[in-house]
């Protein structure tokens, strides 16, 4: 039995936990605002939100309902477009009318749920962050510069919002319907439910060979949704053991399923690394960033995994458990990659957590990735590296791209290459000759084999530039 909130309604069912939101919403329960595009996360259309209870206030993120596992909603408050009307236009609804931000209307609903979702946010609103809270919905209208100026206007008025109590303030001014502030009410008790059910689907899971491990669902739900649909997967998304980012001897654990937008809200990951904001934006979208974990972008084994390539740089090792028996066992991350969509995961495994050692003043660190589009998009080549300083030596360096291999390539002989050596102005092109010799990228629908060799190649003097501007 999966128990949750949605809208005002508490909703028990026994539909099979690997059927999409989407699907549960429109023809279970007849919501239609909540509407079918590209069923692969990319067009928005299906946005809903997705709250949380923690501690006493309801957190919520914007997700897309495609690629949402019905079983990951146990125990959360579901938001449609629907759970969202009051007798009047909200001021986002309004904010989108006064700023001619619709035409077909299609995708409307997805950037309306997207908006009110950046209003529930407690950090402060920004037009900055307004806009980007809708990078993960595609208008193939209006040319987005009406929704940007409503986008705008929204966040104007959100400045005078209370980051104490958010909620409370969105009801008092027409962003939320009344009901919202009896959500954390039932959210208790319904969080009770879902342990006892969410145990017992974890040891179903463990009793049966042919279960396979679910996450967020941004990859199994595009590539194979009919079999996920009417399915029983092993639920890992809300595992709290795989939840956890934390310091431990000077080494910084992340657990499997953490999610990007986790790793962005981290203080401790914050610490780390100066540029996290320009990091993170250049990974999917801020729907897919809510969804997308640690555990699933790595057990993937996609070349262009953008979390393999930035914790292939910093030495990371992955912790392998045994479902069966509780034992770990661990490896260098980049020992882990077998071949194209391959790992070393053994049958009854998953990937528990990782973790590296935390950065200090003499690491310097730094990710780039190059895509058609600067959000949402796959890379063309991702790369990101770490570099041990010693004044201006480099007592160690790791390297690693994607785009450019089967896997997620660590760039042994070109960090070996740079081991050692003085900075100057010379060896960025040096370590790309090196490089040159270790990827074997292949012609595709990203590009072709020269552009990304020639991609490659610009990308390792950017990392250059980036932490050496003066040389």
């Amino acid at each position: 039995m999966i128990s949750f909130i949605l809208n005002d309604l508490i909703i028990q069912t026994d539909e099979k936990s690997g059927t999409p939101l989407l699907d549960f919403i429109r023809y279970r329960k007849h919501l239609r605002g909540t509407r079918i595009g590209c069923r692969e996360g990319d067009c928005g259309a299906c946005t809903v939100l997705e709250g949380r209870l923690e501690g006493t206030t309801m957190v919520y993120r914007s997700v897309v309902s495609c690629l949402m596992p019905l079983g990951n909603a146990q125990g959360k408050h579901i938001v449609s477009i629907e759970g969202l009307n009051t007798e009047i236009l909200s001021p986002v609804q309004q904010a989108i009318v006064d700023h001619d931000g619709t035409q077909c209307g299609f995708c409307t609903p997805g950037f309306v749920v997207s908006l009110t979702g950046h209003a529930t946010d407690q950090q402060p609103s920004s037009p900055h962050r307004v806009i980007a809270s809708v990078s993960g919905n595609i208008c193939r209208c209006t040319g987005y510069k009406s929704i940007e100026r409503a986008a705008i206007s929204i966040s104007n008025v959100l400045k005078d919002k209370d980051p104490a109590d958010p909620i409370g303030w969105l009801v008092q001014h027409g962003f939320l319907p009344d009901y919202f502030t009896g959500i954390p009410e039932k959210m208790h008790t319904l969080q009770k439910k879902a342990l006892r059910a969410r145990m017992a689907r974890t040891l179903l899971a463990a009793t049966q060979e042919e279960q396979f491990l679910l996450g967020g669902g941004t990859d199994l739900m595009v590539q194979k949704p009919e079999v996920v649909a009417v399915s029983v997967p092993h639920m890992l998304f809300d595992r709290a053991d795989l939840k956890q980012i934390s310091a431990d001897q000077g080494d910084c654990i992340v657990g499997a399923s953490v999610t990007v937008t986790d790793l962005h809200a981290s203080p401790l990951m914050q610490k780390l690394f100066k540029r996290l904001d320009d990091y993170v934006y250049l990974i999917a979208s801020e729907p897919i960033r809510n969804m997308g974990t640690l555990g699933g972008n790595i057990c993937n084994a996609s070349p262009i995994a953008d979390l393999a390539i930035f914790f292939l740089a910093l030495n990371s090792k992955v912790y392998l458990q045994d479902q069966f028996s509780g034992n770990f066992r661990s490896m260098f991350l980049k020992d882990f990659f077998n071949g194209y969509k391959q790992t070393a995961l053994k049958p009854g495994e998953i990937l528990h957590h990782l973790s590296f050692s935390m950065p200090g003043d003499d690491i310097l660190f730094h990710f780039e990735k190059v895509s058609k589009r600067n959000t949402l998009d796959i890379a063309s080549v991702n790369t990101a590296i770490g570099l041990k300083m010693q004044g201006n030596t480099i007592s160690e360096a790791n390297l690693a791209i994607g785009g450019v291999a089967p896997i997620p390539l660590f760039l042994k002989k070109t960090s070996e290459f740079l081991t050692g050596k003085s900075v100057s102005a010379q060896l960025p092109a040096q370590a790309a000759h090196i490089m040159d010799t270790e990827i074997a990228p292949i012609s595709d629908i990203r590009g072709s084999e020269k552009y990304k060799r020639l991609l490659a190649n610009r990308l390792i003097h950017a990392h250059f530039v980036k932490l050496f501007p003066k040389q």
